[in-house]
């Protein structure tokens, strides 16, 4: 016993360690996730195979098995969008990135929405944050690297402009492109229309922050972190905008 204490250094400690911070990091990026809830399903899996090996239940323990033989393809199968996302943020916070929104392009995206809610004309707003947009803009979006201003954002989203389809996509303070095409959250809310489906799947792939001014009923919806919050007016979309950046 006292020569496994002695045994025990520095490396044990900074082994230990490590492991601690990856699992902790693990359980943050899959908290709140349906990932989440594949992993407690996984678990009950592992607790009955031990439970049918002790009771001598041998055709169950037998079969599950099998199940995890293949438990290292089984996980990257069903984690592979999750594994994906985890990834990309992790990359996002090495390349230690800040995202940069000064008070008065918060002021001039909150005018920009609240004029076209008003309005009734259909909007989506993509900022960038850690993670870089790059593919998505040289993909299908149109290059544009313009000051931020109310009335551009409203010029580009007018129903007749040519690029008001798509996302605009806001790097930094600046409105690097715009007509940009977003992957399609899978949503369940069957009232959700394309854009609001597009700002809930660039939240899902990114820590992008998204906005969204619906043309049908006037109304804000911000989406980040993979949620979304409907109906916002310009005080909570101010003070949101202000906890983000």
């Amino acid at each position: 016993m006292l020569n496994s204490i002695i045994a025990f250094g520095w490396r044990d400690v900074l082994d230990i360690l490590l492991v601690s911070i990856l699992l902790y990091q693990i359980i943050q990026l899959l908290r709140g996730s349906r990932a989440m809830a594949v992993l407690v399903g996984l678990g009950v899996l592992t607790t009955l195979y031990f439970a049918a090996g002790y009771f001598g239940l041998y055709t169950l323990s037998w079969l599950l098995a099998h199940v995890f033989s293949s438990l290292f393809i089984l996980i990257v199968v069903i984690f592979q969008t999750d594994i994906r996302h985890a990834l990309g943020r992790i990359g996002a916070r090495r390349l230690l990135r800040r995202s940069v929104l000064q008070q008065s392009g918060i002021e001039e995206i909150i005018i920009a929405c609240s004029e076209m809610a008003r309005m009734r004309i259909g909007a989506l707003i993509v900022i960038e944050r850690g993670m870089p947009l790059g593919d998505m803009i040289k993909r299908d979006g149109v290059q544009l690297d313009a000051k931020l201003s109310s009335r551009l954002l409203m010029n580009i989203f007018y129903p007749k402009a040519p690029l008001h389809d798509g996302a605009v996509i806001i790097r930094e303070g600046r409105i690097v492109a715009a007509a940009c095409i977003l992957p399609l959250a899978v949503a369940e809310e069957q009232n959700f229309g394309t854009r609001h489906r597009a700002a809930l799947g660039i939240a899902q792939e990114s820590d992008a922050v998204a906005l969204v001014v619906s043309e049908e009923r006037g109304e804000i919806s911000l989406a980040v972190k993979g949620e979304i919050s409907l109906n916002l007016n310009a005080g909570t979309l101010r003070r949101e905008l202000h906890e983000i950046f």
